[in-house]
């Protein structure tokens, strides 16, 4: 464990790229370890949960290499070709990575068994599972479906038509991995639409995929199986939800102006920059462009006086990774800010619904907290601070209240920045430069 402190500072400046996106990074070394040929990724984030994929993608037979020039190279075994692992496959703290891959190795015909640290063996994948066993998957595993877990995979999977309950990219993504070694057409509908990297990227290779409004807010998705996935090049862009923290940063330290390279701002996935705009943040976006599916953008952002807003239940698909951090401009913010549908944010690294209200109070903000909502009355200026955070393991829970030491009266601790990492290596050395000052507790 690692113990890390953030103090008041005077202002955030300068420009920064902060590391590439981790959704992408995670499906652009599956989609190319399931295509014939070389793919090469440029900007692949190198945090410890795509380095967890990476390596469990290696003992699933796929040839994965870090180049001189810092691009990734991958070699894929094509649709249906990769070969049993002969140990246990760690995914560490990566959930994206366990659940995406449960769906690609239930579409071989051989045994796989994952595991995971402390938080991700107790994360709940019965919701993945259920839809993979009418592909022909089965699973032996803990109680509720958690790790570890021994999945045993079916050459020939069944298409099948699933409609989710809850918007879903990760439980999406694992279907339609699962479907591409099917002799049919796997359809996937969602209730409102949740980030398309999945889809996007397997048309890059050369699936079949399509695409149609289903109902006022949803998606139908239809994957074309056996497809012949080649090797491609991907350039993948500043996350977005990474960029979230040193902008949020930046908006809540009076003085700040940051410039934020790079950004990728896929639509369905700039569900925060909504909500800060209409919180009255200076957000101002400059040279945009479109490349690979996707489009990109530099961000200027500058600080602002906020006030409370309403978030309501459908844009939780754009930004259910973003929430603890719009929890801190919250609590500066003049007046009440109500998350509303949030109920999923209980089943991620933490239950971040929880992680947030306690840690927002024990910064003496004002907290209401029921199944799905969250209600934080914001002081209109930084709060008191002067608290040590529990993160639960939650790289987010401790960038978030990292953040929001920098304007707080007090400094606020963490209990453990060391699962930061895991999507933001490089956090504390990056904000520093900007001006922040993170330490060692």
């Amino acid at each position: 464990m690692t113990a890390l402190v953030s103090g008041k500072i005077d202002a955030l400046t300068g420009e920064t790229r902060v590391p590439g996106d981790k959704s992408i990074s995670h499906r652009a070394l599956m989609i190319g370890a399931n295509a014939v040929g070389e793919t090469r990724v440029h900007g692949l984030l190198e945090g410890d949960d795509v380095m967890a994929t990476a390596e469990s993608l290696r003992a699933l037979g796929a040839e994965i290499t870090k180049l001189a020039d810092g691009t990734w190279q991958v070699f894929g075994c094509g649709v249906g070709g990769l070969r049993e692992p002969a140990s246990v496959l760690d995914l560490r703290n990566s959930g994206t990575g366990a659940r995406l891959l449960m769906g690609i190795v239930a579409a071989h015909g051989f045994t796989s068994v994952f595991t995971g640290d402390h938080s991700l063996v107790g994360r709940p994948m019965e919701r993945i599972m259920a839809p993979l066993r009418r592909m022909g998957a089965s699973f032996v595993g803990r109680s509720g479906g958690r790790l570890p877990l021994a999945v045993t995979g079916t050459d020939a999977p069944l298409p099948i038509v699933e409609t989710l309950k809850v918007a879903s990219a990760q439980l999406k993504s694992a279907i339609l991995f699962c479907g591409l070694n099917s002799p049919g057409v796997t359809t996937v509908i969602e209730p409102s639409a949740s980030r398309d990297h999945t889809e996007t990227l397997l048309r890059h290779f050369g699936a079949k995929v399509e695409v149609a409004k289903e109902g006022a807010l949803g998606r139908r998705i239809e994957l074309t199986g056996r497809p012949e996935l080649t090797g491609q090049t991907v350039t993948v862009p500043a996350d977005i939800s990474s960029a979230a923290f040193p902008m949020v940063a930046a908006i809540i330290v009076p003085g700040s102006r940051v410039v934020f390279r790079e950004v990728g701002l896929n639509p369905l996935r700039t569900g925060l920059l909504t909500c800060l705009e209409e919180m009255g943040a200076k957000v101002v976006a400059t040279n945009k462009h479109y490349q690979g599916g996707e489009d990109y953008a530099d961000l200027e952002v500058s600080s602002s006086a906020l006030k409370g807003i309403t978030v309501p239940a459908e844009r939780a698909p754009a930004m259910i990774d973003e929430y603890p951090i719009l929890a801190a401009a919250a609590a500066c913010a003049e007046g009440v800010t109500r998350f509303e549908g949030v109920a999923e944010l209980r089943v991620k690294e933490s239950d971040r619904l929880a992680a947030i209200a306690q840690g927002l109070a024990a910064c003496g903000v004002k907290v209401q907290e029921g199944e799905d909502w969250l209600e934080i009355h914001g002081l209109g200026k930084a709060p008191k601070g002067g608290a040590t955070i529990s993160t639960q393991l939650d790289h987010r829970i401790a960038m978030s209240f990292l953040v929001l030491g920098m304007a707080s009266d007090k400094a606020i601790a963490v209990d453990d920045g060391s699962p930061i990492a895991t999507s933001f290596p490089g956090f504390v050395p990056m904000m520093n430069k900007l001006g922040a000052k993170i330490a060692d507790a």
